[in-house]
């Protein structure tokens, strides 16, 4: 048995169990061996009962001998007691609420190891333990009996109805009979660092041995957990750096940095750049009057000017007569960056193009042509520009905006679409630096860690939803001041209807009943695109006051006399989110306040709400949010491209994050030899490459 043996032919993997194990990403032996433990239970301490004290954990192996459930039945609510007895003869009872499911489980004369707390009952004096762990100890199952007592026990997530128990006996068979296999860690990296080889590293994360530490196993430091991480880690990063040296090595569109293009820039701007764009633009401009082909991340803070700074860009490219297409994950956003560069490019006499989803397919048709002939230099699209039928004569720059909503394969496709293009991808969700080396370690990357002058920190206040009155009060000032607001509602499960009749049933309430007054508006994701547009634009020439929405105003949305952000049920909301939502108001000179209306919070609740009053910057928040959500759900969908690790933890392991990183760098770029650098690659190609999207590796 090897590491490409399918589980089908593992002893006791039938059908039933490998399609459970498959819905896990478990198909190979490998893929088994790399699912670890995700805590072990001490369970060295066997006693038999009438050596119990009560207050220890110990693991007590007993035959049941009566078994019965009291209480509500049909509820569910019932006490299930069972009496277990050893050699000794003395006898321990076990509890279970809620426990009718054990009728058919624990039947008399089952042989059992239990686990848990031992207690004593007050009113009976019996040894009891409430809801101990339980395993099955059928004749059959002897020869592993012992890998479920006795030891320190490896704990996995269950896979359907593959136990934790099923796991510890199919991992131990496989070690068992798998051949010796080479380790594909390089010797100089294993032997400078002290790691195990790969082989003890598997046995010993699966069955540690009897005097391993139990802290360090259940913190995964102990050498074999340490040892498989920084391999998990190891290989993306080397993916990532081959990536970058392959990039190196290709040779794209060298522009022309010339008067012209300068002046051009110059007479586009529309007020002096910030110190911050200026030292972007710069780098971008270097990148672009290499020969090697640009791939810059551009990070900026809500409202910091990073689209100003991809206009910039797209005149460089222009004036070089080449294509720049602007990819943007929504048609509200798309249509905003439309507009916006339109207004930019009028003073330059650049045609512009629009292509969304929800334009007709005349409409469609006739952008493709112009795009296709080349007469159109600079085109703004959503999803609908990936399309296998939209052609550029000369694609010279492809700029993604917020790239977190796009996958790895959606930026290549729209690469693709022309000769090694330059490729700016933007981002106003700040990303933490360790989220930031896993997701775009193949990218240089530029900061504009600067807001233009004249902005005022927005104000965040926290009100109860019981005190709503209160917010209604303040936003009748600042309305009857001029000035206009937003009222958004989050979307419930995912469900955008849900949301969308949330938001229609508040906009019949504050129109009808809270400011019949005012021109209240409402905007979700299931208006048409005109519709959509015809709302925005009534809103940014002041003739809706207040504008009630879903999230679908998260980004892209500028409207300078927008003082007032109001967030209903904020505590659905993830960190990112609300600061991204919080980015929609603060962009004129008077003072904007964002004010979040929650229900009752939990303790991750309160601590999100908490740093959205405390703080205005970006990056602070992203930090929080990574800790508080873990990095699975920071970007919330597995579209983002976040790798699928399956032992290492960006956010725990951030250390061995590092040092991998530095340890694959320099085995890029200093291999200790030629044929290690081949089989390094080839190995990646095998088993790495497809689970982390390396595309294109070595």
């Amino acid at each position: 048995m090897d590491l490409v043996t399918p589980l089908t032919y593992v002893k006791g993997v039938g059908p039933q169990r490998a399609a459970m194990l498959e819905a896990k990403g478990l198909k190979t032996v490998e893929d088994l061996l790399s699912y670890a433990p995700f805590r072990y239970e001490d369970r060295r301490n066997i006693k038999p009962i009438h050596e119990l004290a009560p207050g220890e954990m110990a693991t007590v192996i007993a035959e049941v001998r009566s078994a019965r459930l009291s209480g509500f039945k049909r509820r569910n609510l019932g006490m299930f007691e069972a009496v277990f007895s050893d050699q000794s003869r003395s006898t321990l009872i076990g509890k279970w609420f809620h426990g009718s499911y054990l009728q058919d489980v624990l039947i008399p004369g089952l042989r059992v190891a239990l686990y848990g707390k031992v207690e004593l009952d007050s009113y009976t004096g019996s040894l009891s333990m409430l809801h101990p762990e339980f395993e099955i100890l059928s004749a059959e199952d002897d020869e592993e009996a012992a890998l479920h007592v006795g030891r320190i026990v490896p704990v996995y997530e269950a896979a359907g109805k593959v136990t934790t128990r099923v796991f510890r006996s199919l991992v131990y068979r496989i070690l068992q009979s798998l051949e010796p296999m080479p380790d594909p860690l390089p010797a100089e990296i294993r032997a400078r660092l002290n790691l195990p080889d790969l082989q003890t590293a598997l046995v010993h994360m699966h069955f540690p041995a009897p005097d391993e530490d139990l802290r360090l196993l259940n913190s995964f430091r102990s050498p074999a957990q340490y040892r498989m991480i920084f391999e998990e880690f190891f290989w993306l990063e080397c993916g990532l750096a081959l990536k970058r040296a392959k990039a190196r090595l290709e040779t794209g569109i060298k522009f022309e940095l010339t008067d012209k293009v300068r002046e051009q820039i110059k007479k586009m701007l529309p007020f002096k750049p910030t110190a911050a764009q200026k030292r972007v633009l710069a780098e971008i401009a270097r990148d672009m009057s290499s020969e090697r082909p640009m791939n810059r991340l551009l990070q900026g803070d809500v409202g910091s000017g990073k689209t100003l700074v991809a206009a910039e860009a797209a005149v460089i490219a222009v004036e070089n007569g080449y294509q720049v297409a602007v990819l943007a994950p929504t048609e509200i956003l798309a249509t905003q960056h439309f507009f916006y560069f339109k207004n930019l490019f009028s003073r330059l006499g650049y045609p512009i193009a629009l292509l969304t989803g929800s334009a007709t397919q005349r409409e469609k048709t006739q952008v493709k042509k112009l795009i296709a002939s080349g007469l159109v230099p600079v085109v703004i699209g959503t999803h609908a520009l990936l399309e296998e039928d939209v052609e550029f004569r000369n694609l010279g720059l492809a700029i993604v905006d917020e790239q977190h909503r796009f996958g790895v394969m959606q930026r290549l496709r729209l690469m693709s679409k022309g000769n090694r293009p330059d490729v700016l991808v933007m981002t106003a969700t700040p990303i933490p630096r360790t989220l930031a080396l896993t997701l775009y370690g193949d990218l240089d990357t530029s900061v504009i860690d600067e807001l233009p002058p004249g902005r005022k920190p927005i104000i965040t206040k926290h009100v109860p939803e019981d005190r709503v009155e209160q917010v209604y009060s303040f936003l009748k000032r600042e309305v009857d001041a001029g000035r206009q607001a937003y009222v958004v509602y989050p979307v419930i499960e995912e469900s955008e209807t849900q949301a969308m009749k949330a938001a229609e049933k508040m906009h019949r309430h504050l129109s009808t009943e809270v400011f019949p007054q005012y021109q209240v508006g409402l905007l979700h994701g299931r208006l048409s695109a005109e519709e959509k547009e015809s709302v925005m634009d009534r809103f940014k020439k002041g003739e809706i006051q207040i504008l009630v929405s879903t999230t679908v105003i998260e980004v892209g949305v500028d409207v300078p006399n927008a003082t007032v952000m109001v967030i209903e049920q904020a505590e659905r909301f993830g960190l990112a989110q609300l600061h991204q939502l919080r980015g929609r108001v603060g962009r004129g000179a008077e003072q904007s306040y964002c004010i979040l209306v929650t229900g009752k919070l939990n303790d991750a609740g309160r601590e999100r709400i908490r740093t959205m009053v405390e703080s205005n910057d970006g990056f602070q928040i992203a930090e929080m949010d990574l800790r508080l959500r873990g990095p699975g759900e920071f970007f919330g969908t597995r579209q983002s491209g976040l790798p699928a690790l399956r032992i290492g933890n960006i956010l725990r392991d951030q250390e061995v994050l590092e040092m991998a990183r530095n340890e694959a760098i320099a085995f890029v770029d200093n291999p200790p030899s030629e044929e290690a650098l081949k089989r390094a690659v080839q190995f990646i190609r095998m088993h790495w490459q497809r689970r982390y999207g390396l595309v294109q590796v070595g």
